[in-house]
């Protein structure tokens, strides 16, 4: 799975402690995982507990040791550090402020790696991994790992994947709202995506960004940040989309 490079600043870049859900319209099924050191990818931890549990969503030393009982991989704190990180740290660290994984100026990239698919038969799927926010709260989590804030899919919808602020996000049940304008309102998935963001600055003043794949296999983004790194798969075409 994806984030085990730091180029996306991904696991590699991330907090030793990282956030992870899974969101699988088949069946309606989810698992989720939170607060989680070690775990080399947490998002196939979130599949197991979707597939291998009778829960969805596991947290810290428990959802550690089902991983070990699954037999996944673990690394230890210095396989999660890039050097841009530890310096994100300690200057956060020096203004005793919390950030989102990067500086507060210049590029303003948001951390988190999520991913949205549809397969030949329709079933919809989505995945999201962060590693939270720097110097963050002991015990702080966003919405990447809540169903329905972060991620979320549904075969009469989409599915989505969510980056950003996660208190602005986690406000607005930003993946759930998305797709429920698709459902209720017979919105596009562009059209979706744009009225999630709208609503997002609008409630909250909120900084975010979300990708979609609806029902028919349309694909669609948007975002209140200053950019958003994407890729779309379809139809045999890769579209790479950096600002």
């Amino acid at each position: 799975m994806r984030r085990s490079r730091p180029v996306l600043r991904g696991a590699e870049g991330a907090t030793p402690s990282v956030y992870s859900p899974l969101s699988k319209s088949h069946r309606f099924a989810a698992g989720a995982a939170a607060a989680v050191a070690g775990v080399r990818n947490p998002v196939l931890l979130a599949r197991a507990i979707m597939e291998k549990s009778d829960h969805v969503f596991l947290i810290g030393e428990g959802a550690e040791g089902f991983a070990r009982e699954q037999g996944l991989p673990f690394e230890d704190a210095a396989y999660f550090l890039t050097e841009a990180r530890v310096v994100e740290q300690t200057e956060a660290k020096k203004r005793r402020a919390i950030g989102l994984d990067h500086a507060q100026e210049g590029e303003g990239k948001l951390g988190t790696v999520g991913a949205v698919a549809r397969d030949r038969w329709g079933h919809l799927a989505a995945a999201t991994s962060t590693g939270g926010v720097t110097n963050q709260s002991r015990g702080r989590v966003g919405d990447s790992p809540v169903i329905g804030a972060g991620t979320y899919a549904d075969n009469v919808s989409c599915a989505i994947s969510c980056t950003g602020v996660g208190e602005h996000l986690l406000r607005t049940s930003l993946a759930r709202t998305a797709a429920l304008f698709i459902e209720y309102r017979g919105m596009s998935a562009a059209e979706a995506a744009g009225a999630a963001i709208w609503l997002l600055v609008a409630k909250v003043k909120g900084q975010g960004g979300l990708i979609i794949v609806d029902r028919n296999g349309t694909c669609a983004r948007a975002y209140s940040t200053p950019a958003m790194r994407t890729a779309t798969a379809q139809n045999g075409e890769i579209r790479v989309a950096t600002t």
